[in-house]
């Protein structure tokens, strides 16, 4: 058990602290309250807990704004229908998640302005998705919020695994849930005759359906 947890925290903790700077500063979500930069972490939470929760809130802010685009740019029929309903799905678990960090004491400043991690959308990403039009667009779209979804995905099995707090564990349990049908509703985009994403894209299909 001690050597599960300690892997999951090393899984968390590489990907808050070993961040690849470049990715410039991200554009804040509509929702974003300011930071209250003197607040900290109260002892007691658990680091796999918090660390967590301050990857994924900044994850869907970003995932957020892609998915706000593509209500203005996204060609297909489908794919904006897709876009929209995970847009929606997306703002929700944010709020939840923001709650839970309420809860537990933590900051709400974003660790991570101004780095690159795995699966985040980054400020490069909104910038080439705002100046991206037709099928670059698209695909841009898709490639990213699949990233965004595996990578949230993967780093809730964690947190599911490790984590001690019943509210974080269960958030994260739902959200895995949660990844799962909204990968397969992406992967039904790529597929069969109504595929409504533009060759030659091929959507990936590395999850479980």
């Amino acid at each position: 058990m001690q050597a599960r947890r300690t892997a999951a925290l090393f899984l968390l903790l590489t990907v808050l602290t070993a961040c690849a700077p470049g990715g410039g500063e991200r554009t804040a979500d509509s929702g974003s309250v300011p930071s209250r930069t003197a607040a900290a972490p109260v002892p007691s939470v658990d680091p796999i807990d918090s660390a967590w929760v301050q990857l994924m809130i900044p994850m869907d802010e970003q995932a957020v704004i892609l998915l706000d685009l593509a209500a203005e740019k996204a060609t297909g029929r489908r794919l904006r229908a897709w876009a929209a309903r995970l847009r929606t799905a997306q703002a929700t678990e944010l709020a939840e998640l923001r709650g839970l960090r309420d809860r537990m004491g933590l900051p709400d400043t974003d660790l991570h302005k101004g780095h690159d991690m795995p699966g985040m959308v980054t400020a490069e990403d909104l910038e080439g998705a705002r100046t991206a039009g037709g099928a670059a667009f698209d695909r841009l779209l898709v490639t990213q919020i699949h990233d965004h979804l595996r990578q949230s995905e993967r780093v809730s099995r964690s947190e599911t695994a490790s984590g001690r707090g019943a509210e974080a564990t269960a958030r994260a349990q739902e959200l895995v849930t949660a990844r799962g049908k909204q990968l397969a509703a992406l992967t039904a985009l790529c597929t069969g005759k109504g595929a409504d994403v533009p060759e030659p894209f091929t959507c990936p299909s590395d999850h479980p359906v």
